[in-house]
């Protein structure tokens, strides 16, 4: 079972971030059309310098005002690093009420390093130790089916399922706040299970928030690959209230 974070839906975008800081001075921008076959929208020069500006001067109210949410599939120890992080709302699902069939992550082994507290080395390729790791988790599925087939409550029988057991979440919160998220996740020391979950939900806030973002977060050269087809219209990116009406 793969790790996997799926965007679910978002409010706001670049212009967003320019008007919340703008308003202070009674003031308000929007973007330009740059190509009208592709119906194309950019922000002006001035607009784009004052998002660098207000993240690298730590003004980051502004960047609150867009809100994103993900749903994310991973194993239980993934999880549990990643509900530490503040400001970010967390829905998940839970043994308690489901019973149905548990999945399990199978990763590829990484051996230890013994100059480090946390951490790993390189990948053992050992296809004895995969075989008896799929050979367990197929045991732990029994032992919960058994414990379901005896009437124990579902809270209690979870209590065999083992860490690499798959669960999902929905995930939502701020521009900034999952900007602080990936800035740490994304770093190449972390864990690469949780570097999974950060770096999928890196390149679509990228692609949403180009320019924010890029002021943010330090985008990798992979991640900003996948800008060169981006392309929006004022139909898809404005609300009601948002500003719409200078543009359809």
């Amino acid at each position: 079972m793969k790790i996997k974070a799926t965007y679910i839906n978002h409010m706001g975008n670049d212009i967003t971030v320019v008007n919340a800081a703008r308003v202070s001075f009674g003031k308000r921008s929007g973007m330009i059309c740059v190509d009208n076959v592709l119906g194309k929208w950019e922000l002006e020069e001035k607009d784009s310098k004052l998002i660098y500006y207000l993240a690298k001067h730590k003004h980051m109210s502004p960047f609150g005002h867009c809100f994103v949410t993900f749903h994310v599939k991973a194993p239980i120890f993934v999880a549990r690093q990643l509900v530490k992080h503040k400001f970010l709302r967390w829905n998940e699902i839970s043994r308690r009420y489901v019973d149905s069939e548990p999945e399990f992550y199978v990763p590829e082994f990484r051996e230890a390093v013994a100059d480090k507290k946390q951490g790993s080395g390189d990948t053992l390729n050992s296809e004895n130790l995969r075989i008896r790791f799929e050979r367990d988790m197929v045991s732990f599925k029994h032992k919960y089916g058994y414990l379901l087939h005896q009437k124990v409550c579902p809270e209690q029988a979870r209590m065999v399922l083992p860490q690499s057991t798959m669960t999902e979440w929905y995930w939502s919160g701020s521009l900034d706040a999952f900007a602080d998220m990936c800035n740490l996740r994304c770093a190449s020391d972390t864990q690469h299970e949780t570097r999974i979950v950060a770096t999928q939900i890196s390149a679509k806030m990228l692609n949403l928030f180009p320019v924010s973002w890029n002021a943010l977060v330090k985008v990798s050269e992979h991640q900003a690959e996948k800008m060169t087809d981006f392309t929006v219209s004022p139909k898809d990116i404005w609300k009601d209230g948002d500003g719409g009406e200078l543009f359809v």
